[in-house]
């Protein structure tokens, strides 16, 4: 059982590019990246740590490589892991050269700052050999000197403006395999800059805040940019940027797509904020609840709520769901449908047996 969406989201119409093994762009699904805070050549740490952010749901890692060892590191890291790997690279051409000849999947470049069209065309040229595409990365915080002189400050037009000519300078090298971002801190100048370049590229699009700061306020920032993007059907792959594990960045962004209907994976808990009704704890309950779930990849439908008051309806419109009652008689919903009655120490363990074997019968069934 799944909630039916009350809207379906129209995406907008863009080329399809890949990423590896990931295709981004096109009607292919919205994919989720983040971006390792290891030194790249601390080989074994940053495998460990593109491992973890894998296994959370990231579809794509970026990988800084400031330097000749990092960018050389990623041929053994790429040994190891499962996943495309994104190469960041800033103002020097040759460590782009050897990302894309060491394996990485995609170089995260603006082509204005590495240099003259020679460089440029090595880069391209390293590109297509390596089947590597290249993303280019335009950012509030480091635009040219020329654009902010016109512009007199960052604002939406000088972001896309950016965007276009480093388009253009690889078009005039036949490159297209590409995809953009318009990234700013600024939630407002994000949304107008992305909404712009939109109407005048169809290129796919990678959306972020940038520099969005800690977790709840990075949190809360990305979710009303992105999210707003998203329902007006902007947007090919996200990148939650929080001054936090980058695992958090993956859990937000898969919460966001999955609030949109855009995504489906793991466990989906619907739950009560709690109050004087509840018939057990309910916020300590969901707490328990999400680490214990948290190993199931098969999109589910929970329902946790304390009283009789929304329980019966939203257990009818999930999987599973429990709601509390008189004396710590819970009941418990499978399928919407009233199954049995479980006590308050009882319950927690219940509630994980039935999600796992909803987990495997709805696996049983692909």
């Amino acid at each position: 059982m799944s909630i039916r969406p009350f809207r379906d989201i129209k995406r907008r119409k863009t080329r399809e590019i890949n990423v590896g093994k990931v295709k981004v762009g096109g009607a292919n699904p919205i994919s989720v990246q983040s971006m390792t805070n290891t030194l790249t050549t601390n080989i074994k740490a940053t495998i460990n740590q593109i491992n973890e952010i894998s296994s959370e749901g990231a579809d794509i890692v970026r990988v800084s490589c400031p330097d000749e060892p990092s960018s050389k590191a990623l041929k053994e890291i790429i040994k190891h892991v499962d996943v495309p790997l994104v190469a960041d690279i800033h103002f020097h051409y040759k460590r782009a050269i050897e990302a894309a000849e060491s394996g990485a999947s995609c170089l995260r470049i603006n082509p204005g700052n590495i240099g003259s069209k020679d460089r440029i065309k090595e880069v391209v040229k390293a590109a297509v050999d390596n089947n590597c595409s290249i993303r280019v990365g335009v950012n509030a915080g480091s635009l040219e000197k020329d654009i902010l002189e016109k512009y007199k400050e960052p604002c939406p037009e000088a972001l896309v403006e950016s965007a276009l000519r480093n388009i253009k300078i690889l078009e005039d090298e036949n490159f297209q395999n590409l995809k953009i971002s318009v990234k700013s801190s600024d939630v407002f100048l994000s949304i107008k800059a992305y909404r712009l370049l939109s109407k005048s590229t169809d290129y796919p699009l990678h959306l972020g805040i940038t520099e969005a700061g800690g977790f709840i306020p990075g949190s809360v920032k990305s979710s009303i940019g992105l999210g707003t993007l998203l329902l007006e059907g902007i947007g090919d792959t996200i990148r939650i940027s929080l001054s936090d594990n980058p695992v958090e960045e993956v859990k937000i962004g898969n919460e966001i797509l999955k609030s949109l209907n855009l995504r489906e994976r793991g466990v989906k808990i619907i739950s009560c904020p709690s109050c004087a009704r509840q018939g057990f704890k309910v916020i300590e309950t969901v707490k328990i609840l999400e680490k214990k779930l948290s190993h199931i990849k098969t999109p589910i439908t929970l329902s946790v709520i304390g009283c009789v008051v929304n329980g019966p309806g939203e257990a009818a419109l999930t999987d599973v769901g429990i709601t509390g009652g008189k004396n710590g008689n819970n009941m418990l919903y499978l399928s919407g449908v009233q199954s049995e009655k479980v006590l308050t120490n009882d319950m927690i363990d219940k509630v994980v047996r039935e999600v796992e074997k909803k987990a495997s019968e709805l696996n049983n069934l692909k």
